[in-house]
């Protein structure tokens, strides 16, 4: 029998999502985005290595050859307690972080092994909703269809909605359709996360993510809608040979075939944890006050349905001193 992954965790995943927040925080608007990505990874595997998992990275930073720190296949935690799939974004949104626009969070989900999708680094056609909208979308109806069934459920009208989608040439033709549909588009340049997860809370001002970005950040978003009650709909979108063969390596036989919740979270025990680094639509970024951080997170446990918002404050002297650094916040190797 499976051992569970228990509650008493889930403070100890933002324990870890709040490390790399409070230390990629600090580089907010610097341009500097390898060290953005840096100090949220050094951090973030600090942490993790401290709570009582077996843990297999199955979403990360890539592959063992490319990322020297929490890739695809990495060991983490203690060692002790469930044996589990770890799926991180240190931060999503390292150009985000790096111009000081909003929305860059600190993420990790984990569920029980070979529950959460092994997606490579590729791209992914998404449609995602929120609880009372689940089960009346379908990613292969056109978007009008689906923007329809949405108000519904919503019980508002279809020009009433917000559609979060990413702007890319490679979603021209989908922006089209949902301005001639009626419904209100908010276009971002980055970070299709935070509004993939924002499309479970109703005051969020998001109504539903469509469109074609990260595989990764797909999963990591279909974790949290697991534990909202939300739904997506997801395709891969392979644009070269070599990704097909990496998929299909990774389990996944049929590249091309739409993928339900089931296929990209199995089962109801997964936990999410998130923390903003800059403001979003769900989440306040981090604030500096000398020694002082506070800190604005998130974290939901499927079995239960319960959501969390946990709003912290750090005393960084405090932490430095307990490692024998500085109180920048920056986490040092």
């Amino acid at each position: 029998m499976r051992e569970r992954i228990e509650r008493n965790l889930a403070l100890e995943f933002v324990r870890v999502t709040e490390a790399a927040a409070l230390s990629s925080g600090r580089l907010m608007g610097t341009g500097d985005k390898e060290g953005c990505d840096g100090a949220a990874v050094r951090a973030m595997r600090a942490v993790l290595g401290t709570v009582d998992i077996d843990g297999t990275i199955v979403i990360g930073e890539g592959e063992m050859d490319e990322a020297p720190m929490l890739y695809i296949g990495e060991k983490v935690g203690t060692g002790r307690g469930p044996s589990v799939d770890v799926a991180v974004d240190p931060l999503e949104g390292t150009n985000v972080l790096a111009r000081g626009l909003s929305r860059a969070l600190s993420v990790l989900a984990v569920a029980e092994s070979e529950c959460l999708l092994h997606a490579p680094d590729m791209y992914m056609d998404k449609l995602a909703v929120g609880p009372r909208a689940a089960g009346r979308i379908d990613l292969d109806a056109p978007i009008r269809e689906n923007l329809i069934e949405v108000a519904r459920s919503l019980g508002k009208n279809v020009e009433d909605l917000v559609v979060v989608i990413l702007e890319r040439p490679r979603n021209e033709t989908l922006i089209r359709d949902v301005r001639e549909s009626g419904a209100r588009i908010k276009l971002i340049p980055d970070g299709d996360l935070s509004p993939a997860v924002s499309v479970a809370f109703e005051d969020s001002g998001v109504d539903v993510l469509a469109g074609i970005g990260g595989a990764p950040e797909g999963v990591l978003a279909a974790a949290a809608l697991r534990c909202a009650g939300g739904e997506m709909q997801a395709r891969l979108c392979p644009t070269r040979p070599e990704e097909v063969k990496r998929a299909e390596e990774m389990g996944i036989r049929n590249v091309r075939r739409k993928l339900t919740m089931d296929d990209l979270v199995k089962g109801d025990d997964v936990l999410f944890a998130a923390t903003g680094v800059t403001d979003g639509e769900l989440l306040r970024g981090v604030r500096y006050s000398g020694p002082i951080a506070r800190t604005h997170s998130l974290v939901m446990r499927g079995t239960t349905g319960t959501v969390r918002f946990i709003e912290a404050i750090h005393r960084l002297d405090k932490k430095a001193a307990a490692r024998g650094e500085d109180s920048t916040g920056l986490w040092r190797e």
